[in-house]
C-alpha cells in the first residue's frame, strides 16, 4: 500500500521559513518523480516544484516561489522535502506531496499525500 505522509505545515508569519516533510512508503521515491502542490481557498491546486528522478534530480520551480523554496530528496529516508523561505500571505495554502510512477519511460500512476496547511500572517 503506498503512503505519503506529509508534516511540517503550520502557522508563521511573514518573512519566515517553514520546512515540510513527504514520508513516503510502498514506494521508492528515488524512482518517481515527487512533487509537491498547493491549493489556496477558491483557487485551483496548482504545482509549486517537482524533483525528477534517480540520479537526475533536477528541479523545476513555479514562478512564484523560484529562489524562496527548495525542494529536495533524501533516498536513504525516502522522504522528499520542501524548504520555504521569506514566506508571504500568497503562500498560505494546503501543501500536498505527490508521486509519479513510471513503468517502460511512460507515465504510470500517481499518489497524493493528505496535505498540510500552511498559514502565513501578515
Amino acid at each position: 500500500q503506498v503512503q505519503l505522509v506529509e508534516s511540517g505545515g503550520g502557522l508563521v508569519q511573514a518573512g519566515g521559513s517553514l520546512r515540510l516533510s513527504c514520508a513516503v512508503s510502498g514506494l521508492t521515491v528515488s524512482n518517481c518523480v515527487m512533487g509537491w502542490f498547493r491549493q489556496a481557498p477558491g483557487k485551483e491546486r496548482e504545482v509549486v516544484a517537482t524533483i525528477s528522478w534517480r540520479r537526475s534530480s533536477s528541479t523545476v520551480y513555479a514562478d512564484s516561489v523560484k529562489g524562496r523554496f527548495t525542494i529536495s530528496r533524501d533516498d536513504a529516508k525516502n522522504t522528499v522535502y520542501l524548504q520555504m523561505n521569506s514566506l508571504n500571505a500568497e503562500d498560505t495554502a494546503v501543501y500536498y506531496c505527490a508521486a509519479r510512477t513510471f513503468s517502460g519511460g511512460a507515465a504510470q500512476d500517481n499518489y497524493w499525500g493528505q496535505g498540510t496547511q500552511v498559514t502565513v500572517s501578515s
